[in-house]
């Protein structure tokens, strides 16, 4: 008879630990504030920020006000900007597709970009003497880094009026890549200077500031001329050396050529002499004087045409002399015997 089993009795059941969120749900974890933060911070801080005041910034809840319930500006399109920095300023302006901001638009970015300044002056109040905590320096680094970026989104919302005003300076000695640069100096100091509380266009005030840069960058040019006044040439940097041999080596062959005529090396005629002589000024022939085929002709009473074939008839002579005397003889196959000896 089979023996009958004894149920067991089951295991006491352990209480499982709950399953992490997936990495969709899971929330970032914050930057570490490091060390380098913290001095970073600290210096930041060490002396009062600058920034437009604004009544806006006094109002219950501002920064819900300013920069939630604000409408969005859309990131301009700077791809344009590039290809007509480097075009002549003489040349025509090409077609942009630069965005021009509103005078609305204007408004909202402005009063972000000095509210953020507004609560780093007011952190920089609330740390005083006192070493940062992480909050007030995590706080801090993301105010500034929107004060960034606000400002880079105004300066190049208006880079092409920096572009506009250094085409009106073509009469200038400034190089056009330097008032660029200039101008777009002063543009970002407009952006640090300008209250948009004034009701104001950006474009005016920064216009005024643009054109005084110009000036101060023009004075400064007249000032260095005028104790420098020898300008950087490149071609001062080159070496003329091989001008100056092919220049002795053609002084050298053309007195060569003309002692063979003065010694009659080629066994011309007193007519071919004489033509040349009077032709080219040698030996003073006509007083040192070169005279043309015409007046050749009517000194020794001979026809232009047959001057000019005496003439060629003599080069031709002188030619061949200077050749047999400074060239190589070659071989009947053609081949030079200086190639063949080597």
């Amino acid at each position: 008879m089979a023996k009958q089993q004894t149920p067991r009795s089951p295991k006491p059941t352990t209480p499982t630990r709950p399953r992490r969120p997936s990495s969709a749900k899971r929330k970032p974890r914050r930057r570490r504030i490091t060390a380098a933060d913290r001095r970073h911070v600290m210096t930041m801080l060490s002396e009062p920020v600058q920034y437009m005041d604004a009544a806006a910034f006094q109002e219950p809840d501002a920064c819900r006000a300013i920069f939630d319930d604000a409408p969005e500006v859309k990131m301009p399109d700077t791809a344009w900007y590039h290809p007509l920095v480097h075009q002549a300023a003489d040349q025509p302006a090409r077609t942009t597709t630069s965005q021009v901001l509103t005078a609305a638009e204007e408004r909202v970015l402005f009063l972000q970009y000095n509210f953020a300044r507004f609560r780093l002056d007011q952190l920089r109040e609330e740390i005083g003497d006192a070493r940062p905590r992480d909050t007030q320096v995590r706080e801090a680094m993301q105010w500034q880094d929107r004060a960034r970026a606000l400002r880079t989104q105004i300066a190049e919302s208006n880079l092409a009026l920096v572009l506009a005003m250094a085409k009106r300076m073509r009469g200038s000695d400034v190089d056009f890549g330097d008032l660029v640069s200039e101008g777009n100096m002063a543009l970002l100091r407009s952006i640090d200077k300008f209250d948009i509380e004034r009701g104001f266009k950006f474009s005016t005030y920064a216009c005024r500031a643009i054109l005084k840069a110009f000036s101060r960058i023009g004075m400064k040019q007249s000032r260095y001329r005028q104790r420098f006044p020898t300008e950087f040439d490149p071609a001062l940097e080159k070496s003329n050396e091989a001008a100056e041999r092919r220049r002795e080596d053609e002084m050298e062959r053309a007195a060569e050529a003309v002692h063979v005529m003065v010694t009659n090396g080629a066994d011309l005629t007193d007519i071919e002499q004489e033509v040349l002589h009077h032709r080219f000024g040698i030996d003073a022939g006509a007083h040192g004087r070169r005279l043309t085929l015409a007046q050749v002709g009517s000194l020794i009473g001979l026809t232009k045409e047959r001057v000019r074939q005496i003439q060629n008839r003599a080069l031709e002579k002188l030619r061949d002399t200077l050749t047999s005397r400074y060239l190589p003889a070659a071989d009947p196959d053609g081949t030079d015997s200086m190639v063949m000896a080597n």
